[in-house]
């Protein structure tokens, strides 16, 4: 019942930025938690970072605390993952995720709901 298309991700030098972004339709967007987590080859999907339905409440993953900001534009029903400073431990395909339930925000298997995934590759 919720679609989220992702746009924005690509291939960057290290110490550069990205902006990724995540359409959102179906349902109403400001009453979901939204997520973003990232999967390198061979490795879990990990945390990136959290907001809630007012984005008032964020949280981030240590390795990308200070360097990635989230943020949400409910009028536009649009998530963003503003990332600087990108470093090569960065590169992974980046998810958006909507949380209908709001558990636990570190957590992939509380998210009801995922995009499909865009590539960011830092090179050195």
């Amino acid at each position: 019942q919720v679609q989220l298309v992702q746009s924005g991700g690509g291939l960057v030098q290290a110490g550069g930025s990205l902006r990724l972004s995540c359409a959102a339709s179906g349902r109403t967007f400001s009453s979901y938690r939204m997520g973003w987590f990232r999967q390198a080859p061979g490795k879990e999907r990990e945390f990136v970072a959290a907001i809630n339905w007012s984005g008032r409440n964020t949280w981030y993953a240590d390795s990308v605390e200070g360097r990635f900001t989230i943020s949400r534009d409910n009028a536009k029903n649009t998530l963003y993952l503003q990332m600087n400073s990108l470093e090569p431990e960065d590169t992974a395909v980046y998810y958006c995720a909507a949380d209908a339930s709001a558990g636990v925000p570190t957590r992939p298997s509380v998210y009801d709901y995922w995009g499909q995934g865009t590539q960011v590759t830092v090179s050195s």
